[in-house]
């Protein structure tokens, strides 16, 4: 089976390599740091198999043309699959997997949010660059006296359960199907969306994004939350109502925020942008707060992380051609 392997990034080298030599006899593997686009997807004749992320979007005209070229299996090397057009694929007749990816660096970069907006890490930094080193407006809250809401009990959010655990912090948490362990343990309680919203200090979103949970935080919900409430979102953007929230944040009824994630990330995160005019007056807005922090998209980006997807990527692909399914499988 040959199999292509598209969006490869320089970190992503070694892990390639690794994975491309415990191939078995009859698999090929090559890549190109392109994403796949109507501009390339002619060069995929003769190949099975494809390995993309979430630059390379698989629309209903892509998807057609490689159901024409013989492509039979597509991996998707991240966990969303929202840029992944599923009626067309399964239309096609085309097996589509995703990955995934050790919980452990998402919850532990969502505990550094949660610990920077409380500890009002940015002002800090900020009023160091000019040498100003008072502490008025710095007076931060201490995670152990507070009710963290955990939206979401996936591996993901039990894992930043789990790691809150250590800190003493009352837990409520929501999911539509509870993790068994969880609702037996000692200091987490399963409750509604809206107890959640009432009860907890600060929220912490780990949903995935479906039709269902688009803008699931939205001005109602944030009017059900408590005054002062922290929200933290390493999950995706379009789960939160961007005009909502900047609404939220100017009244002071959100008293911080930490964001990986944005409604309108794509063609910037991820990207050098330093020179360009950036068209997105959200995002520059909500940036500008002293009470909101925001990153790249990052909170997937380590080495364990970085080779497990590679790795689920391509082994995907070999689980389909040897069973013709596999654990991650979407249509």
């Amino acid at each position: 089976m040959k199999i292509k392997l598209f969006e490869l990034r320089p970190d992503e080298h070694a892990a390639l390599e690794r994975a491309a030599s415990a191939l078995p006899e009859g698999y090929s593997l090559d890549a190109t740091a392109e994403p796949l686009s109507a501009s390339n997807i002619d060069g995929l004749a003769g190949y099975e198999a494809i390995v993309i992320t979430n630059k390379s979007l698989l629309t209903a005209d892509i998807v057609a043309r490689l159901q024409q070229l013989g492509v039979r299996y597509v991996s998707s090397r991240c966990v969303g699959f929202n840029h992944i057009d599923l009626p067309a694929v399964k239309a096609a007749g085309i097996r589509v997997c995703n990955t995934t990816y050790p919980p452990y660096g998402v919850a532990e970069f969502a505990i550094m949010l949660m610990l920077m907006a409380l500890r009002k890490c940015k002002p800090a930094i900020w009023r160091m660059q000019v040498n100003d080193y008072s502490l008025e407006g710095l007076l931060g809250r201490e995670l152990r006296t507070m009710t963290v809401g955990v939206m979401g009990t996936g591996r993901i959010g039990c894992a930043v359960i789990d790691y809150l655990g250590g800190f003493g912090c009352k837990i409520l948490a929501y999911d539509p199907y509870p993790a068994q362990d969880l609702a037996a343990r000692e200091g987490v309680e399963y409750v509604g969306l809206d107890e959640l919203y009432h009860g907890s200090d600060l929220i912490t979103v780990h949903v995935p994004l479906m039709d269902s949970t688009r803008n699931i935080i939205d001005a109602g919900a944030i009017a059900k939350m408590r005054d002062g409430v922290v929200l933290i979102n390493v999950s995706r953007g379009e789960l939160v109502d961007t005009d909502a929230l900047i609404d939220a944040v100017e009244c002071e009824k959100v008293g911080a925020l930490a964001m990986d994630v944005f409604e309108d990330e794509g063609g910037i995160y991820h990207e050098n942008r330093m020179n360009d005019i950036i068209s997105n007056r959200k995002m520059a807005y909500l940036r500008q707060f002293p009470n909101v922090i925001m990153t790249q998209h990052m909170a997937f980006y380590t080495d364990a992380a970085v080779q497990s997807m590679v790795f689920c990527g391509i082994e995907g692909l070999c689980d389909f051609a040897k069973t013709g399914h596999t654990e991650t499988e979407l249509v």
